[in-house]
């Protein structure tokens, strides 16, 4: 009996041990309901309002006035234009400059808002849909072999909605228009572009050349339009773009999920400090620094913005994540400073507990050379004027509370 005893004790302890290790909850210690004791990420993460500003902006050429997809390939990044141009472009990673043009001919583009990749093809997604009345969405399937040969083979992969019966829609009010997709395993992942609800709506279409409908997956509240993605897959990480109707642009992050369970995990929505700029395409080359075009946009007299490509770093978002270092508010006295190298600004993030606060920024012979107050949960801190060179943020009174501020 007593050995019957002891056995049962140990597959119990065992099984409690398995359910303590497994339990679900917030694993992501930016998240204001962070749980340290969990270990699988139920997809609950709830987060403070962020938004985070280019490192840095260049002007693109003439010839994409439309840029509307963005991937890096060979050392380059490849775009597109989302009208009748058939030309894919190849722009060095320095200047943004055009350095190869390449003409895919017998191809047509009725309204190319994506591009994707992966080991062996380029993915051309030829479904923008904004009247929601197409009936003739498609991929084409690029060989890179044959792109880097100049002699582009292709095919096309044709698709249609599940549950659209309706091709009326008045313009800019349907659901089933895409602007971005990406590549992974044998499948592509298309984010639908919802202008009546304002979510978006995961797709997924086999990557083989035919006909087929399109599986429905999931569909996550953005409150906004989506309008690119990139998938960094060794790190579980896909960035969308898109923007508000009101054209204020913004960056949603999804991580940490399993699988192709892309909504499963983190899910975090960033303003981009680029007011009035159609962010359209994304791609990245480390994971943690992203670029991002923009379409040339104007609405005389007031905006008038030309077509560029941005330089952001999410690493104060990611590296957590990462397991990379990263300062995390641990307690109500907490601040996240980002980006760090900064040129023009920084921005300041706090739990809304903390605001307002003073601020005071001291360079290293201990001088105030700045100062002001945060106003809010996300506080902008300008730093043009400032030589380059390290400074100290001091926020409130404590000195304890002071941050190394590099300025480029």
């Amino acid at each position: 009996m007593k050995i019957r005893h002891i056995a049962f004790m140990t597959v119990f302890l065992f099984s409690a041990f398995r359910i303590s290790a497994q339990q679900p909850g917030c694993p992501d210690r930016l998240a204001v309901n962070y749980n340290p004791e969990a270990i699988a990420n139920d997809g609950s993460c709830r987060y403070r309002p962020a938004s985070i500003a280019p490192l840095g902006s260049l002007y693109l050429e003439a010839q994409i006035p439309e840029t509307s997809g963005l991937i890096f390939r060979d050392n380059m990044f490849w775009t597109h234009n989302d009208n009748s141009d058939i030309n894919l472009y190849a722009l060095d990673t320095l200047q943004g400059k055009i350095m190869k043009t390449f003409p895919l001919r017998g191809i047509s583009n009725t309204d190319w808002e994506e591009i994707s990749q992966d080991e062996s093809y380029i993915y051309i997604g030829d479904f923008g849909n904004n009247s929601g009345n197409r009936t003739d969405l498609k991929v084409y399937r690029i060989s890179g072999q044959s792109i880097a040969e100049n002699s582009p083979e292709y095919d096309s992969i044709c698709f249609s909605y599940p549950g659209q019966t309706d091709f009326d829609a008045d313009p800019y009010d349907s659901d089933f228009d895409c602007e971005a997709f990406i590549a992974a395993g044998d499948s592509l992942y298309l984010f639908t572009k919802g202008w009546a609800s304002n979510q978006t709506t995961l797709f997924s279409v086999a990557k083989e050349p035919g006909t087929r409908e399109a599986g429905r997956r999931a569909t996550l509240n953005v409150n906004g339009l989506i309008t690119g993605a990139v998938y960094v897959e060794d790190k579980r990480i896909i960035v969308l773009t898109g923007y508000s109707n009101k054209l204020n642009p913004f960056l949603y992050l999804l991580y940490d999920f399993e699988g192709t369970d892309f909504f499963g995990g983190n899910k975090r929505k960033i303003d981009l400090l680029l007011p009035y700029h159609q962010v359209e395409a994304i791609t990245t080359t480390t994971g943690t620094r992203f670029f991002i075009t923009n379409e040339a946009f104007s609405y005389e007299p007031l905006i008038k913005n030309r077509q560029k490509i941005h330089l952001v770093d999410l690493r104060s978002f990611l590296d957590d994540y990462l397991g990379l270092s990263v300062p995390v508010p641990d307690t109500l006295n907490s601040f996240i400073i980002s980006p760090i190298p900064a040129k023009e600004y920084i921005l300041v993030q706090s739990l809304p507990e903390l605001i307002p606060a003073d601020y005071f920024l001291i360079n290293m012979s201990g001088q105030i050379v700045k100062s002001g107050e945060l106003e809010s949960d996300t506080s902008v801190v300008n730093l043009s004027g400032l030589n380059s060179g390290i400074y100290f943020l001091r926020i409130g009174t404590e000195k304890r509370q002071a941050y190394k501020i590099v300025k480029e």
